[in-house]
């Protein structure tokens, strides 16, 4: 498959950008051929899942893309969306889909844009007239959608999960039943080769399922026990057995010596499966009975943290059975976890809470190195992004702080404000960087 990655970031021609981008994406190899290409493939203009690749590094291999921007500066175009809403953009050759609920209609879509002009090319969805619990801060629909070479598989909370080719015609569809919990759900599916890794989440009666991607037929499910939590040391403090339960995590797919590894943070424990069959490989306790964030994996190492005043564990990976005491590196009660979900860098992990203070700490001790306040608005629910080592962070009140992965300390590059409210996350393609508030979707690139 040709390599035009590096063409297409050196090229400050808009209009021959959009030609190579064009021409790559009319030479994608399909079937199994794109499929079976490395897990943190990240050298192409895209950007398929919530976190860009199944491995969930959210991270780029360059920085040319711009440190600054406003609503006007760096502007390619600014699209109205609907209504509210928390999912973040997935980006596939020339378009760019976006998951949307309508309150007015009931309705839950996907939302296909052209990249070039974010021209509104389709909208296809369901009606799901239930009434479905969630928090107020958390609008149905709020999954970000998974595309390959050929499907996009959207998760649309109780109302389903539903593939469309990219011209939106409706390959398939899957009716789970309600989610039922009090803060809703956010968990987004992720394509691993032939199986769709679905989370039926949280709920009392949650399930995570494989599905075959061509036809949405289950290939296996891991039914989640009843959690007991005991004597809680989160936010729920001192309570037993009682206060929210229940993981928002998306799964994230590695490699190590057993092959790929599926692993997900559930309540109380981070899990390891075969992405292909379902089999649990390995399960290490230590988390506390909430969990926001998606695991984070480096050089064999995954550090999954709990929410709310949760706990933060060290795993090293590729074990079997209860790897608790064999393969757990390290374990922080009442750590840093929030929201968002952080970055690698170099044996380092950056995140920050939900009040907007960014830590920097060792993935193999856990030992905090430093913490500092990010200036701005701060509080997110926005992960962050690596390009190169420049961390992008994306807060609430929409303005954005950028600074250098580094040990030494917060080290501010640049900051920026969009003027608009947001829970989602940025997305990077090639050059662009796309932002979806709850007013618009935004693409941001030199002009």
């Amino acid at each position: 498959m040709p390599r035009l990655s590096s063409c297409y970031k050196t090229t400050m021609n808009r209009i021959v950008a959009a030609a190579l981008l064009f021409f790559l994406f009319l030479s994608v190899p399909s079937g199994d051929a794109l499929r079976a290409e490395t897990i943190s493939d990240i050298s192409k203009p895209w950007w398929p899942s919530w976190r860009g690749d199944m491995s969930g590094s959210a991270r780029i291999p360059g920085v040319e893309i711009p440190l600054e921007w406003g609503p006007d500066k760096h502007v390619r175009w600014r699209i109205d969306l609907p209504e509210a809403g928390n999912s973040t953009p997935a980006v596939w050759g020339d378009r760019v889909f976006v998951t949307q609920a309508i309150t007015s209609e009931k309705s839950r879509n996907l939302m296909c844009f052209n990249r070039a002009d974010g021209r509104l090319l389709w909208k296809q969805g369901l009606v799901y007239a239930a009434e479905e619990r969630t928090h107020r801060d958390n609008p149905y629909a709020s999954a970000s959608p998974a595309v390959d070479q050929d499907l996009v598989v959207t998760s649309f909370g109780s109302a389903g999960v539903v593939a469309y080719d990219h011209d939106g015609k409706e390959q398939w569809r899957r009716d789970f039943g309600a989610i039922d919990h009090v803060w809703g759900n956010s968990s987004s599916p992720v394509i691993v080769g032939d199986v769709v890794i679905h989370y039926h989440g949280p709920a009392r009666d949650a399930v995570l399922y494989g599905l075959n991607r061509r036809t949405g037929e289950t290939v296996w499910q891991w039914n989640e026990p009843a959690w007991k939590p005991g004597l809680r040391t989160d936010g729920f403090q001192e309570r037993s057995d009682d206060g929210v339960i229940g993981s928002f995590s998306t799964p994230i797919v590695v490699e190590s010596e057993l092959g790929k590894e599926l692993i997900m943070s559930f309540p109380m424990e981070l899990k390891s499966f075969d992405p292909a069959s379902g089999a649990v490989r390995w399960t290490c306790a230590g988390l506390n009975p909430l969990v926001y964030t998606s695991p984070v994996f480096e050089d064999g190492i995954v550090v999954a943290m709990g929410g709310y005043f949760g706990n933060s564990i060290g795993v090293r990976v590729g074990g079997a059975g209860d790897v608790t005491s064999s393969h757990r590196l390290w374990q922080e009660v009442r750590h840093h976890g929030g929201i968002s979900s952080g970055v690698a860098y170099e044996g380092h992990l950056y995140a920050q809470d939900a009040g907007g203070i960014a830590y920097c700490f060792s993935m193999s001790t856990g030992e905090t190195v430093w913490k500092a306040r990010l200036p701005g608005a701060a509080k997110s629910w926005g992960s962050f992004v690596l390009a190169g080592d420049h961390i992008y962070t994306l807060s609430q009140a929409g303005d954005s702080v950028v600074f250098r992965a580094s040990t030494k300390g917060l080290e501010v590059l640049a900051r920026s404000d969009l003027g608009e409210h947001t829970n989602s996350s940025i997305a990077v393609a090639g050059n662009e960087l796309f932002i979806r508030t709850h007013e618009a979707l935004w693409c941001i690139g030199e002009l």
